[in-house]
């Protein structure tokens, strides 16, 4: 009897160190929220409440890239595959497309009706160097983040005066400087003839291959540049082919990459090793002119393709394709730009998680102070990190080659961070 009196008496007093234990640990956590409600107080809220976050994105769905719409899909998709899966932090995410036809004055109408009239939370993914310079001045007055925009400008890294805007994919600089180190060492003495698209996207990656060029052996021949309202670069490629240049670097977007392949591979009588950059690299941008006709052109990635096989078992692909097939399918789950929108998504939703506070504000500093961020898509050792010194996420690339009827990685990854350092302000 003494026996179980005592049993009772030692149970007793363990549920009851239980409850204080849970007592000073709930007490904590209320603190802990209590002191984070203060430090969140005033600031802003509107697009997110307990229960929904509300994204808007600008892309052209129209236009002459068109082909860029893609990545919408891809963007969606992995959010209606998050929501179902509970949301994030239990918040379910809606996101408005919006579409600017590749037009920077459709893209400054657009984000005001995103900010406006749908009262969104960020405009995440505004689609193109134009669209994006034209909304950011706006969208920083308003003080709405613009996260991880879709396009490698250097100056979303490089300007002191628009906290509101971060870019997400390497920099052109950075790329630029991927091929210039890549003919360095495979073609030291090339003579390079260029087409670029007429505006800051075609001029920041021409301006950093030939600042990465000066001064070796590597001499820039020729150049020709386009308008995105030409009706076709047939012109420009012929220009281009009498400079006997043994390297064409192809800096265009998807409408055009697709004629400037096509003209390279019907001129037989000059045969350059043909550079096209990441953004026309999509093998939907290949295909047209037929895989036979494209053999050996050389690009650089930094999330994993889906048409490649070594990625076949891979579980975020696995997912990807599912979800695809499941939210979107009329998608090909073999483009990249939808593999790229997931990738873009998942890195917004480890950002999202990273806020201290669930607002505007919160987002913003979470996506200054990412630190070597892990996201699935990614190909391995490509990380995001951002600082208050460094507003660049992702500065890793690898090379590749296309072969057969999908891209081949060849190299290793090459952190432009360590390799070249910044680009200059």
């Amino acid at each position: 009897m003494r026996k179980t009196t005592a049993l009772r008496a030692a149970a007793a007093a363990s549920a009851a160190l239980l409850l204080a234990t849970a007592c000073n640990s709930q007490r904590g956590q209320d603190d802990k929220e209590a002191a984070a409600d203060g430090a969140c107080r005033g600031q802003q809220t509107t697009g997110i409440t307990d229960k929904t976050i509300k994204l808007g994105g600008i892309y052209p769905l129209s236009g002459p890239a068109s082909a860029y719409g893609a990545i919408s899909d891809g963007v969606s998709t992995y959010f209606k595959h998050v929501n179902e899966k509970g949301g994030i932090d239990g918040r379910t995410v809606e996101f408005v497309v919006r579409d600017d036809g590749y037009q920077p004055p459709k893209a400054v109408e657009e984000a005001r009706r995103l900010v406006e009239q749908e009262k969104v939370f960020a405009v995440f993914q505004t689609l193109g160097t134009p669209s994006t310079a034209a909304v950011w001045d706006y969208l920083n007055k308003r003080k709405v983040p613009q996260p991880f925009v879709a396009t490698g400008a250097s100056i979303w890294g490089t300007d002191d005066e628009h906290p509101w805007t971060t870019g997400w994919q390497p920099n052109y600089v950075a790329e630029a400087r991927i091929y210039a180190k890549y003919l360095q060492e495979e073609k030291p003495k090339a003579k390079v003839a260029v087409l670029y698209q007429n505006d800051d996207f075609g001029k920041d990656l021409l301006g950093g291959f030939k600042e990465a060029v000066a001064g070796s052996g590597i001499k820039v021949v020729a150049e020709e540049s386009y308008e995105v309202t030409d009706p076709s670069v047939s012109a420009q490629l012929t220009s281009l082919a009498r400079s006997k240049a043994d390297v064409l670097l192809d800096i265009t977007t998807p409408k055009f990459g697709s004629q400037a392949l096509a003209a390279d591979a019907k001129n037989t009588k000059w045969n350059p090793l043909h550079i096209v950059n990441a953004v026309s690299a999509s093998t939907t941008v290949l295909k047209p002119v037929g895989f036979k006709n494209v053999q050996g052109v050389v690009s650089a990635t930094y999330f994993k393709d889906p048409a490649d096989p070594q990625w076949a078992d891979d579980a975020e692909m696995k997912t990807y394709k599912e979800a695809l097939n499941k939210y979107a399918p009329d998608s090909d789950p073999a483009n990249q730009l939808n593999a790229y929108g997931w990738a873009v998504a998942s890195s917004l939703h480890k950002a999202l998680d990273a806020m201290e506070c669930p607002t505007r504000e919160g987002l913003r500093d979470a996506v200054r102070n990412l630190k070597d961020v892990k996201v699935d898509m990614l190909l391995p050792g490509v990380t995001l990190s951002t600082g208050s010194d460094d507003a660049f996420p992702l500065e890793t690339m690898q090379l590749m080659k296309f072969k057969g009827e999908r891209w081949q990685l060849f190299g290793e990854p090459v952190d432009t961070r360590k390799e070249f350092g910044p680009p200059t302000k």
